[in-house]
């Protein structure tokens, strides 16, 4: 059965700092809100999130706050409710928000000089799993129930491989699912023994030690997934908007560069093309997420 692990159970699962929920740095009115969601550890990301929110209020002349939530649910909610004007987050996501709230494509990430990338199923070398059938009575921890690189696209190589008929019969197949509530989370789990396998992003080894990236490697990975994507809630300030958008762009240049290791470490941005993602809304509707 899916397990969705509270914050003791993610904790002993992942290590410390797996997951946490923090409010705001400030609460000012005229503040830019910007949500994140924890793809790696939450501690090392509100130290991250100050010195961007830094930089970007002095490129655009506005109050910046940021603050972490605890999944990609709680930062459409965010945006819904306006105590978020813009979040970072994955393509499935995006779709859903888009669908539900009317949420706006600002920017997307660059990685490897593409924007796009995979999802992989994760697995330590020495565990004996070399196909994705071996994992049949297994425990898997996903990062998330709405991400597409960390949950969908990963479960949906099972469907095309004939092993479920889709996430409902996910617990048929496996022993347990877990949603570990990040990528780095997900890892880790998998890379200390405390799961079989995981799915997440082609780049998420990336988040563990070196000696563990070492000892795990890649038994399957889906097709191109548009890459993560900068959203506005609807009704943000058409201006705002641009300043963001255009100082977001500034980090492209060399000068900047190094800021990116602040925002999940992309290679740059480029402006979001809706279309793009509908190979995401297709996959969304088919899994029932979609009407």
């Amino acid at each position: 059965m899916a397990i969705h692990l509270n914050r003791r159970t993610m904790l002993a699962l992942a290590g410390a700092g797996a997951v946490s929920l923090a409010t705001p740095l400030a609460a000012q009115d005229t503040a830019l809100r910007l949500a994140f969601i924890p793809q790696e550890n939450p501690e090392k990301l509100l130290g991250d999130i100050e010195a961007i929110t830094g930089w970007l209020a002095s490129e655009i002349d506005v109050p910046v706050e940021g603050f972490v939530t605890i999944d990609h649910a709680a930062a459409v909610e965010a945006l819904r409710n306006g105590d978020a004007d813009i979040s970072f987050m994955g393509a499935l996501p995006f779709v859903l928000a888009e669908a539900e709230i009317g949420a706006v494509p600002l920017l997307s990430e660059v990685y490897r000089d593409a924007p796009s990338y995979t999802g992989r199923i994760f697995v330590r070398r020495d565990s004996g799993i070399g196909a994705l059938a071996d994992l049949r009575g297994r425990d898997i921890a996903f990062a998330d129930p709405i991400s597409e690189s960390g949950y969908l696209y990963p479960l949906a190589e099972f469907v095309e491989a004939g092993l479920i008929d889709g996430p409902g019969a996910a617990e048929a197949f496996f022993g347990r699912v877990f949603f570990a509530g990040g990528y780095q989370q997900a890892m880790q789990a998998m890379a200390e023994g405390l799961v079989d396998a995981a799915g997440a992003s082609q780049y998420a080894d990336l988040l563990l030690t070196p000696q563990q990236q070492a000892q795990v490697t890649w038994i399957a990975e889906s097709p191109p997934i548009p890459s993560h994507v900068v959203i506005a809630r609807p009704g943000l300030d058409a201006e705002v908007q641009d300043r963001f958008t255009n100082a977001m762009l500034q980090l492209n240049e060399p000068e900047n560069r190094d800021k990116l290791r602040y925002l999940y470490g992309p290679d740059g941005y480029v402006r979001a093309d809706s279309a793009a993602y509908g190979g995401v809304r297709d996959m969304a509707r088919r899994y029932g997420l979609l009407e």
